[in-house]
């Protein structure tokens, strides 16, 4: 499944676990090992750059981190990036930098690449962000199936099985959510796609796409 694949979707360049995106295949790969990277790499950033705040956090010194925010370890949170009020960071997040988390988002076990926008009443958890991916307001990422069993992507004629109980989105670069959308677990979003509001999300999405419902996916016209 190709276009599934970390290469297809990410510019490793614009995230400091490059490594973890370099080592795997599939980007849900990466979920299980998100808790213990941040541990590994938080003590080697620079000192002039970011400073340690709390039980395994890391902020960098120019992060605007508004009072009513919270923020549970571990977690690094990059240069020029907003947490605004209300943010609920749970731990195991990795935010990348000029990223914004917005009023009354929720982040759990995520990657968010560089310049990535989730500003508005978003759930994001278990998931990765590509670069400038951007959720519209009160978009989320479901991460359990209903019947609570193992997550399976599914595309047009592959299925992968994950081993995942947990799995919410694989966002490729610069994808953009409309408002209100659900995305399903185990879905996983090509780069440069657009997703129409008010939608529902399943399985894997060609890059360069439009999602207006299911079943109607164009493709952008060059």
């Amino acid at each position: 499944m190709k276009e599934a694949r970390n290469r297809s979707l990410y510019d490793f360049k614009e995230t400091l676990a490059a490594e973890l995106f370099e080592a795997t295949t599939y980007p849900w790969e990466i979920l299980p090992l998100i808790h213990d990277f941040i541990l590994k790499l938080g003590p080697t950033l620079p000192e002039d750059e970011y400073e340690k705040q709390g039980d395994d956090i890391w902020i960098a010194k120019d992060t605007k981190i508004y009072p009513t925010a919270t923020i549970i370890g571990p977690c690094i949170i990059g240069r020029g990036t907003e947490v605004r009020p209300g943010a609920f960071i749970r731990g195991n997040a990795l935010v990348g930098e000029n990223c914004v988390v917005g009023n009354s988002t929720e982040l759990k076990n995520v990657i968010l690449f560089n310049c990535v926008q989730v500003p508005h009443y978003n759930y994001v958890g278990d998931s990765i962000l590509g670069f400038h991916a951007h959720m519209g307001a009160g978009s989320i990422t479901s991460n359990v199936k209903s019947d609570k069993k193992l997550v399976v992507v599914k595309g047009r004629d592959e299925q992968i099985e994950t081993g995942l109980k947990k799995f919410g989105s694989m966002l490729g670069d610069r994808v953009e959510v409309g408002c209100g959308s659900i995305l399903n677990p185990g879905s996983v979003i090509g780069h440069d796609t657009n997703i129409y509001p008010l939608s529902s999300v399943r399985g894997v999405i060609d890059p360069d796409s439009i999602y207006k419902r299911e079943g109607v996916i164009v493709r952008k016209r060059g």
